[in-house]
């Protein structure tokens, strides 16, 4: 046994960078387990910095300065920070209020439908089997009622903690970009100045998530644009909340549509019925699923993300289970850094080694 532990170790840490940087991934990880949700404020700050400066290096690229491309970004930042704080979450807030209210009506509609499924179809479905869906449903919204009151008890502290989010982060992202040079400089001096693993994982992350985080926000603003649009031209319910949803199922690949679909889908048809203005919706937006998966992402994606999607629904799984929505959204770029470690770790047993740095 310890003969094949040491030729583990001889193997994979052979090298002081390889042990520093497992050093530092453990003190990351610890961070994020311990302090996640204290320093959330500091992390959604350095996503949108690194998000912004990609904006900035590419205004600079057509000889804009420095100053006028920061101060540029910056204020095309906070007036979409802005107008999603003060335009599209308080309406969508107003339509989630609204679909709460009329969840007595949509149920009892819903049980109409389950009631006549033995008549329409006594082959497939019995009443009894009906009766029992329809217990275990009221179980579970009275459940969900007691949650929503103690969540609506419990909320008080959190709205305080969201104001100090709110305030913070345009802070943090304007001196994170103004002193970019300064902080990254900063944080080298932490590290070894012999680092060619660190850098091969760096250029492997930055050149993937560069345009893979970028691109992601603005499929979600494209795609939930197009769906409201389209389902506010189709005169549907709570259309804003409908495409805020929408908009956000593009951030979990495979599993958000046809999540997405059920709400859709019973919105339509608690409205029309099964009608042709409900096929119309369910076409919509399955066109508009369809051009998104076939043309928008393709064009959107210079260079993909190089996972299996088993790998990508096991990243949304775990790192979902982990940290929730926020877990789901760094899904594939976190299972992109560890492919990025695996490829970049050192091994004695390789054909080829990593050329020293120089």
């Amino acid at each position: 046994m310890r003969k094949l532990l040491r030729s583990f170790f001889d193997r994979y840490f052979h090298d002081e960078e390889a042990i520093i940087f497992v050093i530092l991934l453990g003190v990351a990880l610890l961070v994020l387990v311990t302090m996640g949700s204290i320093l959330a404020p500091l992390f959604a700050a350095i996503v949108a910095a690194y998000l912004l400066q990609g904006l900035i290096s590419s205004l600079e690229r057509y000889r804009i300065s420095h100053r006028l491309a920061f101060a540029l970004v910056y204020s095309l930042f906070i007036g979409f920070f802005v107008a999603i704080l003060f335009f599209v979450l308080p309406q969508a807030w107003v339509q989630l209020g609204r679909l709460i209210n009329d969840l007595p009506r949509l149920i009892g509609e819903g049980q109409y439908v389950l009631l006549h499924l033995p008549d329409s179809y006594p082959g497939l479905v019995s009443e009894q089997q009906v009766q029992e869906l329809m217990s275990t449903l009221r179980g579970d919204l009275a459940l969900l009622g007691q949650r929503v009151v103690s969540y609506s008890i419990s909320s008080i502290p959190r709205i305080f903690n969201w104001v100090i989010f709110l305030v913070l982060v345009p802070v943090l992202v304007f001196f994170m970009l103004k002193d970019k040079a300064l902080l990254v400089r900063w944080i080298g001096n932490l590290l070894p100045h012999n680092r060619p693993l660190m850098l091969q994982v760096w250029q492997e992350m930055d050149m993937q998530l560069a345009n893979y985080i970028r691109g992601k926000i603005l499929e979600i603003f494209i795609v939930g644009g197009t769906t409201y649009v389209a389902f506010l031209v189709l005169g549907v319910n709570y259309t804003l909340l409908l495409a805020v949803l929408v908009g956000l199922s593009v951030v979990v690949p495979f599993i958000g549509v046809a999540v997405v679909a059920i709400p859709v889908a019973l919105v339509a048809y608690v409205q029309w019925g099964f009608s042709h203005e409900f096929i119309a919706v369910m076409l919509v937006y399955s066109v508009i699923q369809l051009l998104d998966a076939n043309v928008l992402v393709p064009v959107i994606f210079s260079e993909t993300v190089n996972l299996h999607p088993v790998a990508i629904i096991a990243a949304v799984l775990v790192f979902g289970g982990l940290w929730g929505l926020a877990g789901v959204f760094f899904a594939i770029p976190l299972a992109t850094l560890i492919k990025a470690i695996i490829n970049a770790w050192p091994d004695t047993t390789r054909k080829h080694p990593l050329p020293p740095a120089h």
